[in-house]
C-alpha cells in the first residue's frame, strides 16, 4: 500500500471497547505463578502474545481458563510442575522469559531459554539476570538457556539500574516480593505499566510501594494471595 487517502467532511459516532493493554496483561499472567491461588484478569486482550503466554504457563502447570464472554482469564497455580521453559515457546515472544523471576523466587530454580523472536532488535537481558544474582541466585548460561538457582530462597538487595529498563524493572519486582527481606529499586522505570503490575503484587499480598517513581521499595513476603484475586487489565 503506497497511501491511505481519507475524505473528511462525515461525522463520526459510535461505541469501540477498550480492552487491556498487551504490556501490562503479559507481566500479570507471569505473575500467576508466584502464589498457589488462583488470578483472574477482567477485560483481557485476547491476542496472539496473550495466549502464547497462556500456553506456557499451562506447560509449567498454570490451569488455564479463558471466559471469552466477559473477556476474563482465570490462572491457577496450584502446583508448578515443569521450571523449565523451553526455547520452541519462549522464541516466540520476549516476554515469555519473565516467567523466569516468578519461577526462580517460588521454587527456587529455573531453566529458561534466552528469548527470540523479537522484532525490533536485540535487546539483552543482562539487567534482570543481574539483579537475580544481587538477590543471591546463582546464573550460569549454557546452550541458549539461563540455568538460575537460589535454593535457600532469594534475599532482599539494593539494586540500581544503569538506565530505567521497564523490562528489568518489572521482572525485579516480580522476584522480589518473595525475597527474605527488603528489596529497593533505584533508577527504575515509571511506564503505567509499572504501576499496573505493582496494584496486581498488592493485591495479591505483597508489599510493594514507590511504584511509578524511580525508587520503588518491596517488603518480601512469605507467600502471596490467600484468596481468589481479580485485577482489571
Amino acid at each position: 500500500m503506497d497511501r491511505i487517502v481519507i475524505t473528511g467532511g462525515a461525522p463520526l459516532n459510535g461505541t469501540i471497547p477498550i480492552f487491556g493493554a498487551k504490556n501490562s496483561a503479559l507481566k500479570l499472567q507471569a505473575a500467576s505463578l508466584l502464589s498457589a491461588e488462583p488470578l483472574m484478569l477482567e477485560n483481557m486482550p485476547d491476542l496472539a502474545d496473550t495466549r502464547f503466554m497462556a500456553q506456557l504457563l499451562k506447560t509449567l502447570g498454570v490451569e488455564i481458563t479463558w471466559i471469552k464472554e466477559t473477556h476474563t482469564l482465570r490462572m491457577h497455580a496450584a502446583e508448578i510442575v515443569s521450571t523449565i521453559a523451553p526455547y520452541d515457546q519462549v522464541r516466540k515472544m520476549r516476554a515469555s522469559f519473565n516467567v523466569l523471576g516468578p519461577l526462580l523466587a517460588r521454587a527456587g530454580h529455573a531453566t529458561v531459554s534466552l528469548p527470540g523472536g523479537c522484532a525490533i532488535g536485540a535487546r539483552p537481558v543482562d539487567l534482570h539476570l543481574k539483579a537475580f544474582e544481587a538477590m543471591g541466585a546463582d546464573i550460569v548460561i549454557e546452550e541458549g538457556y539461563v540455568k538460575a538457582a537460589a535454593l535457600r530462597g532469594l534475599k532482599g538487595a539494593e539494586i540500581e539500574f544503569p538506565f530505567p529498563s521497564v523490562g528489568a524493572t518489572e521482572h525485579a519486582m516480580l522476584a522480589a516480593v518473595l525475597a527474605n527481606g527488603d528489596t529497593v529499586l533505584k533508577n527504575a522505570a515509571r511506564e503505567p505499566e509499572i504501576a499496573d503490575l505493582a496494584d496486581c503484587l498488592n493485591a495479591m499480598g505483597a508489599k510493594v510501594e514507590g511504584a511509578g517513581t524511580s525508587t520503588i521499595n518491596i517488603k518480601g513476603v512469605a507467600k502471596l494471595s490467600g484468596r481468589e484475586t481479580r485485577r482489571r487489565c
